[in-house]
Parts: structure tokens; C-alpha cells; sequence
């Protein structure tokens, strides 16, 4: 077994100590320098799993370590130890590149879990099934794509909060978890919660849990969102829909790294990192007063955007082929194409939804497309100018925050469709799939993404 080894800044010798004692009790060996100079020189030397430095030394500071670490010897972790309550700190640490921070007094406990995440980073891990299934949704040979990469890459070493930006449908949910993944977290859950589909009066209970008899309802214990994340990462989509109240609530549990459960007395400690996206513009509505500033600032420490399809239109047929054959195989189908002149007219096509509306216009194409060739015609593709397809687009998502409803909503409609069209047949898969006016296919694949079979 390797021992690992820790680099420990700090001008306060009792510090140094009692710093040096709690690693050497999880079997980490440790070095100690007392200012920056020592520091970079033993940096030179030794080959760290991680660096743990304080904010002010006598010649520079800890944001200057950093970003010195980042530079030379950027596989190396490094937390920053911060003064107590000096939030502006910490996330100047964060941005500068820190995996993350520990607040004195140092907190053993706390200080234990940041280590034990810090070094899960510089061990070699097996790429999980998930991290590539994953990986593989995000495809694209764009200098877009290649940068968002490295910036998920980059970010995911990280404790950080990231904001995620970018229009509905372009996979911000994809990259959080991409996120994950490649982080130290990663074999923890990764809990994901639409903010806009939770109603109001149920928010609070479903973030923190609740305790039984607390309210109506209430006939057990419930865990909440945060519990459940408890070690992972808790992904906040559309968290421009929270309100007000709620919003400041959240605000204390990030700050707190704490929850109460609604109708119990006492704090719970939890070790969760925060990820949010939406896919409106938090900046407007923190100016309009909508959404409160300080939590703006908490969760937008780093800020990522993912771009929008139709800046990246070269990555169009990789996306569409990848697409097509996963819908085909899973109707045992491995000979499907699209025309030369279908994969024309979707890299001419403005594409609103992003890559969701991709996968949907595929999926239908594939559906009503004979002998397993999408052609043009299959497509169905809407006729809009570029600018107004967006604005469009934009507005819709706007006014319609609760998309799942609506899909909800569809999928209810089509499976009783499907439902009495086989009634009617007595069950005869063929015959159902000719009154549906539909190929014996396209039933087979409605039934098998209904879980209908």
C-alpha cells in the first residue's frame, strides 16, 4: 500500500502540529513549511497527494499557493484553511483553483472528510458504466464540446458550487452529472430535483425531510433531498423557479452544511456538493428581485455554460447517427441511416429544444421513416429563422416551467390510445399497430419506451 503524503502551510506552529497529528492518525505522512517560500521549495522536492494551507503567511498568501500549485503541480489538491466566517475568502480560494476550504477553529471531523475526498483524487479509479454511458451522450468534435470537457474535467477535482447556464434541452442535467462522476464523489449518490415541479407547500419537507405527525400526512419519518445526497452531490435544476422563502432557507443549509427536518428540534450535519442550473438569467432576476443576491453568489462561484446546438452544428450528424442507433437497437434494428438529404436539413435547422428536440425529432422520424432511411420528409422539421426559433423557444420555456407534466401529460394519452387499439384487437400486436395506423416497429418501440411489453 502507497503512503500518502501531505503538505501543510501554516505560520502558527501550534496549528502545524495539530494539523500534522490528525493526518499522521489516518496514516498520511506530512511535511510542514511555515511560509510560501519553504512551501514551494519542499513543493520542488516531494511528490504531495495534497496541500493544506493557511489564508495569510508571512510572504504571500494561501490564494498565491494556489494558484502557484494549479500552475506547476496542478494534480495536487489543495484546501485552504480560512478565518471563521470569511465567506468572500473561501470563494475566492474556490475560484483560484482550491478543491476546497476548512474554517478555523479547524473542525477534526470536517477536516477528516476533506482529506479523505482530497485524496480520492490523486488514487486511480475504474471508469464506472455509468461515467461512460454518460460521457458518451455528451459527444461532440466542436471546440465547443472539446472545451466543455475539459471544463467539466477541471471543475470536477473541485468542492466548488458550480451554476450550469445554458437554454433547455442542451444537457445541463448531462454535464452536472458528467460532473460527479469524474469527481471524488462519485460513488456516492448524485441526486438530481426539478425546483420548479415541487409545489410550494411541500418544498421544505422535501429538501430536509420531515418528522412524523409533524403535519397532515405526515404518518412516517421522511429523509429529504439533502440527507439522500448525504456524501454526493445534490444537482438544483431550475433553481430560478424556488421561492423566495425557500431560497433563503436553502441559503442557510449551504452556509450551515446543516438541515432541520420540519418538526424536529435538532440540526442534522450533511457533506454535500452543490450543483444548480436553469435555464434562465439568474443575473436579471437577482436585479429584478426575484431571486435573492446572496444566494446567487453561493452557488455561482464557478459558472459554466453549455452551448446551445446550433453553435456547434458540426457536431450534428455525430449526434443524430449516436441517436438513431440507440432508438434502432433497441428495436433490434442495426441497418438504419438517415438520407444525405435529412442530415442536411437537420444541420440547417435551427433547433430551439437543443439536443432533447434532436432526440425527439429522431425518435418520430424513425417511427414513421419505411425500410429503416430517415428522410427528409420524415422529419417534420418546423420552419423558423434562426433568431425567431430562439426567441420563441426562449419564451415558451419561459411561461412552461413544469415540462414533465406535459410529457406526463402525452404519455398518458398515447398509452390509452395504445391500450384500446389492443383491446379492440384482442392483443394482436399487428392488427393494433394497422388501426393505429402505425408500422408493427414503431407499436413494438411505443410499447417498449411505455413499458407496455
Amino acid at each position: 500500500m502507497t503512503i500518502k503524503t501531505a503538505l501543510i502551510v501554516d505560520d502558527e506552529p501550534d496549528i502545524r502540529e495539530l494539523l500534522e497529528i490528525t493526518l499522521m492518525r489516518m496514516g498520511i505522512e506530512t511535511q510542514t513549511a511555515e511560509n510560501l517560500t519553504k512551501a514551494k521549495a519542499l513543493l520542488e522536492q516531494h511528490d504531495f497527494n495534497l496541500c493544506l494551507t493557511d489564508m495569510n503567511l508571512p510572504d504571500g498568501n494561501g490564494i498565491d499557493l494556489v494558484c502557484h500549485i494549479q500552475q506547476c503541480f496542478p494534480h495536487i489538491p489543495v484546501a485552504v484553511i480560512t478565518a471563521y466566517g470569511s465567506v468572500e475568502t473561501a470563494i475566492t480560494s474556490l475560484k483560484s483553483g482550491a478543491f476546497d476550504f476548512v474554517s478555523k477553529p479547524v473542525d477534526l471531523a470536517r477536516l477528516r472528510e476533506l482529506v479523505s475526498s482530497a485524496l480520492k483524487l490523486t488514487e486511480e479509479k475504474k471508469v464506472s458504466k455509468e461515467a461512460v454511458e454518460t460521457g458518451n451522450l455528451l459527444l461532440g468534435e466542436s471546440p465547443e464540446m472539446e472545451r466543455l470537457r475539459k471544463q467539466i474535467r477541471k471543475l470536477a477535482r473541485s468542492q466548488a458550487p458550480v451554476y450550469i447556464s445554458g437554454e433547455s434541452g442542451s444537457g445541463k442535467e448531462l454535464v452536472a452529472r458528467m460532473m460527479h462522476l469524474q469527481g471524488p464523489r462519485s460513488e456516492a449518490a448524485f441526486v438530481p430535483v426539478n425546483c420548479g415541479a415541487i409545489p410550494s407547500e411541500l418544498m421544505e419537507s422535501e429538501f430536509f425531510g420531515h418528522k412524523k405527525g409533524s403535519f397532515s400526512g405526515a404518518v412516517d419519518n421522511k429523509e429529504g433531498l439533502f440527507q439522500a445526497a448525504n456524501g454526493g452531490t445534490l444537482f438544483l435544476d431550475e433553481v430560478a423557479d424556488l421561492p423566495i422563502g425557500m431560497q433563503v432557507k436553502l441559503l442557510r443549509a449551504i452556509q450551515e452544511k446543516a438541515v432541520r427536518a420540519v418538526g424536529d428540534q435538532k440540526e442534522v450535519a450533511v457533506d454535500v456538493r452543490i450543483l444548480s442550473a436553469t435555464h434562465k438569467n439568474l443575473a436579471e432576476l437577482v436585479e429584478a428581485g426575484e431571486f435573492r443576491q446572496d444566494l446567487y453568489y453561493r452557488i455561482n462561484v464557478i459558472e459554466l455554460d453549455v452551448p446551445k446546438l446550433r453553435d456547434r452544428a458540426g457536431d450534428i450528424p455525430l449526434l443524430a447517427n449516436h441517436i438513431l442507433q440507440r432508438i434502432a437497437e433497441e428495436c433490434d434494428v442495426f441497418d438504419a441511416t438517415i438520407s444525405d438529404e435529412a442530415m442536411k436539413c437537420l444541420k440547417e435547422y435551427h433547433f430551439p429544444g437543443n439536443v432533447r428536440e434532436l432526440e425527439n425529432i429522431i425518435e418520430r422520424a424513425f417511427t414513421l421513416c419505411e425500410d429503416d432511411i430517415i428522410e427528409a420528409s420524415d422529419l417534420q422539421l418546423r420552419p423558423a429563422s434562426k433568431s425567431d426559433g430562439a426567441m420563441e423557444f426562449s419564451e415558451n420555456a419561459a411561461k412552461r416551467s413544469d415540462e414533465t407534466s406535459l410529457e406526463d401529460f402525452l404519455e398518458g394519452i398515447e398509452r390509452k390510445t395504445i391500450e384500446q387499439a389492443l383491446e379492440e384487437t384482442r392483443w394482436n400486436k399487428t392488427a393494433a399497430a394497422k388501426k393505429l395506423g402505425i408500422t408493427f416497429r414503431a407499436l413494438r418501440y411505443r410499447l417498449k419506451k411505455l413499458g407496455m411489453e
